[in-house]
């Protein structure tokens, strides 16, 4: 049975992009702010891939060099199913979420890693309500120890993530670049939201 937002509590917003376009400044800022987020799990999945992995295959984000990517890419994707279903049980007007699940097929069709359909049918079943993507920025791109990705590989990953998402039928939000109030603003107004609910 699909469930659409509207069968469940609260708006769901994802608020994607590649690396280090600002994600996860905007929910913080958001989060200050009084709204409920969800925060990203890919840094502490990457962590622990890091211990277990060959270190000199560093040079790239996990999905690409753990031994058994799809597992870890299956792992991935219940983590942030459960997210979404555990925000389906707050009764709260808007929610936010650092990350959705397609993000996961985006990254693997970019990995070049094959994926049936028990990682469609999670996306084509549970929708969220609205699809912010933004767009890659290399004034503020910063390489580390868990964000593996050169900013080449950011403008590609935003590229494959815009025709995952569109692919699912949603319409992308963009965000212009600015500063993290600016951004913050575009999308409170966007969605005339005037603070934390």
């Amino acid at each position: 049975m699909q469930l659409y937002l509207n069968d469940l509590n609260g708006k769901k917003i994802v608020i994607t992009g590649a690396p280090g376009t600002g994600k996860t400044s905007i929910i913080k800022s958001l989060e200050n702010t009084g709204f409920y987020c969800y925060h990203e799990i890919i840094r502490t999945m990457t962590m622990e891939a890091k211990k277990t992995s060959d270190k000199e295959h560093f040079l790239n984000n996990p999905i690409d060099f753990v031994d058994d990517s799809k597992s870890f890419n299956k792992q991935l994707l219940t983590a942030r199913l459960n997210q979404f279903l555990d925000g389906s049980k707050q009764s709260i007007e808007t929610i936010f979420y650092d990350r959705g699940m397609p993000d996961v097929l985006a990254y693997m069709d970019y990995f070049k890693q094959p994926y049936d359909v028990q990682f469609k049918k999670p996306c084509e079943d549970y929708k969220y309500d609205a699809i912010i993507l933004l767009p890659p920025w290399e004034a503020i791109y910063i390489q580390d120890d868990e964000r593996l990705e050169t900013y080449q590989q950011s403008v590609e990953l935003h590229d494959h993530l815009f025709d995952t998402y569109t692919s699912f039928g949603y319409d992308v939000i963009d965000v212009p670049i600015g500063p993290v109030t600016d951004r913050m603003d575009f999308i409170l107004n966007h969605f005339n939201l005037k603070g934390g609910s």
